[in-house]
């Protein structure tokens, strides 16, 4: 008797396929932030320690003073000078800790003060900069606000100023400027620098992932991957902006920054019970 087999349901494999290779994707498109983000965090991190230990040391010093000067009213300006110590050191951890552990939602947005982020920026790459002996000279006309994931911010804007003192290895001035474009609709940030710039047929390709103008990694082991730039389009189109480049052989580099602004949470929350 011949045995009957049923035949197993057909599968769609190139359905499941495509799936999980988006999936894939996805996953390893957030190991690469991830790592990138890591890779300029071991870059500032001297830099950023020299900063911290320069708000520790007013607190010690004045809380010594004010242990041995018995008048009140010197006390508390000791004390004064001891808080805006701290304001400070606290603002630098918590600036570092957020670059570190950014949260588990990669897609979170609130409105946010650009100002103040760029301000943060240049407390975390100063020292850096400095020690290549690359001045920054920020300019803000205009402080908007914009609905970001500000530690994605901080990212892009890191990573291009560190881009830009790699392409002055004699030193030079570095912009950073902020401001709100012609249409007042858009923040606009852009970092210019005064380095080597970049050759036309390789401007059209650096957005690329892998695709680099340098040769290897800088002094410290920075750069040379060709993800970096691809990484920061990757985020600033996440957040429906545009990133763009502008460069010339031997005049240097302009990368600007467009985010959609946003009215400051006050302005954008009527207060319950107003006239």
């Amino acid at each position: 008797m011949s045995r009957m087999t049923r035949s197993k349901p057909q599968v769609e494999p190139e359905a499941i396929d495509a799936e999980t290779a988006i999936q894939q994707i996805e996953a390893l498109r957030r190991q690469v932030t991830a790592l990138q983000r890591i890779s300029s965090l071991g870059l500032l991190a001297g830099g950023v320690f020299h900063e911290l230990n320069n708000a520790l040391t007013p607190i010690v010093s004045y809380a010594k003073l004010g242990l041995r000067n018995p008048d009140s009213a010197y006390r508390e300006r000791a004390l004064k000078k001891i808080q805006e110590a701290a304001d400070r050191a606290t603002t630098i951890t918590g600036s570092m800790l957020g670059l570190s552990r950014p949260g588990r939602d990669p897609n979170h947005r609130e409105p946010v003060d650009l100002g103040r982020l760029v301000d943060d920026v240049v407390m975390l790459t100063c020292k850096d900069l400095n020690k290549h002996n690359v001045r920054l000279d920020v300019l803000t006309p205009s402080r908007p606000f914009a609905r970001v994931n500000a530690i994605q911010i901080q990212q892009v804007l890191i990573n291009l100023l560190i881009n830009a003192r790699q392409s002055m290895p004699e030193g030079g001035l570095v912009t950073l400027r902020l401001a709100t474009d012609t249409t007042g609709r858009m923040a606009e940030v852009s970092v210019v620098d005064q380095g080597v710039g970049i050759a036309p047929e390789n401007l059209r390709r650096i957005f690329e992932p892998f695709f680099s103008t340098k040769n290897g990694p800088d002094d410290v082991g920075q750069g040379g991957t060709g993800l970096g730039l691809a990484v920061c389009r990757d985020i600033i189109e996440a957040h429906h902006g545009r990133i763009r480049a502008e460069s010339r052989r031997g005049k240097g580099s302009t990368f600007t920054l467009l985010l959609p602004s946003c009215p400051p949470p006050a302005a954008a929350e009527p207060r319950v019970g107003a006239a």
